[in-house]
């Protein structure tokens, strides 16, 4: 949950406009993400605050909900956020998760026949409704797995905190229930919490299925000759041959090197592509040997 802030037009932060789509608003947050990021600019602390800007916009026009209330309510949207004002579509806030309560369109006889049964009929051993509710985490927390600590407030009641374990090569829109953490039945029988997982878009990867994709820069003497390079993993950095003659736009695959699969043993794959780098100053020795490389291409 976003911490009380001055009203900022997340719009322009992202540099998009309001009408934007969420692919649009996607694309914005990568770009500038890659540009801010802390670990392209270290030490900086206008960079550094600026990622964090961008990272706030993103948290807000990336959730649905969010984005419907700060569009409604403008710089007023975090208050109706805290007091957990209703949402569209009949949704209740609780403690930062919006939860669908199942109440539906009809008239009270109708929720009171959902409790009790036809013409009064006592359903003491019905079960609760589910819940449902969102959980973000970064491509990290989605490629080691993690524990992490969400505190639901249901409406008029006590705040509890739940740990959640975040299984290794959950992916977006994947499902985690929590058994028995939904709302009470008639006869005290809770239904279940289900939370769907939005991840994050990282600085350097993207993902697709299981496999991850890269770009990487290599000079353009190692291209033209074949030689090694450092490429990035979610584990570290791991050498790379390149074969004489690499193009740039050209793709290698490094097996293993992508996304656990959920519940099955082994990884995806990671894929570079490869960006030649041409110099834009040459010394004259430089400018001489490319011109006699020239002068052997057209021979």
């Amino acid at each position: 949950m976003l911490k009380s802030m001055d009203y900022k037009d997340y719009y322009a932060v992202l540099g998009v406009t309001k009408g934007a789509s969420e692919k649009e608003i996607k694309q914005a947050y990568r770009k500038l993400a890659r540009k801010y990021h802390p670990d392209v600019n270290p030490g900086s602390k206008e960079a550094e605050e600026k990622f964090k800007e961008i990272s706030e916009a993103y948290e807000v026009l990336n959730d649905k909900e969010k984005r419907t209330k700060y569009d409604r309510f403008g710089e007023e949207w975090q208050r109706y956020e805290h007091q957990g004002a209703p949402g569209p579509g009949g949704y209740e806030h609780f403690g930062g998760f919006n939860f669908d309560l199942g109440h539906g369109t009809g008239e009270f006889g109708d929720f009171f026949e959902m409790l009790f049964g036809p013409r009064g009929a006592a359903r003491q051993d019905m079960r609760g409704a589910d819940l449902e509710a969102q959980i973000e985490i970064m491509l990290e927390e989605a490629y080691e797995g993690a524990r992490k600590s969400i505190s639901v407030t249901p409406s008029g009641g006590h705040s509890r905190r739940l740990e959640v374990k975040i299984p290794a090569g959950v992916n977006d829109g994947s499902k985690i229930r929590l058994a028995g953490e939904g709302v009470a039945g008639p006869g005290g029988k809770k239904g279940d919490l289900f939370l769907i997982v939005r991840l994050k878009p990282h600085h350097i990867f993207e993902r697709r299925g299981d496999d991850l994709f890269e770009e990487m820069t290599v000079p353009f003497a190692t291209a033209a000759l074949g030689g090694e390079i450092q490429v990035r993993t979610m584990k570290g950095r791991v050498t790379m041959k390149i074969p004489a003659g690499a193009q740039s736009g050209q793709t290698f695959r490094l097996t293993g090197q992508g996304m656990p699969r959920l519940n099955k043993p082994g990884k995806g794959d990671l894929f570079v592509k490869v960006r030649i780098s041409v110099p834009k100053r040459l010394t004259d020795r430089q400018r001489e040997l490319i011109q006699e490389l020239g002068t052997l291409e057209t021979a």
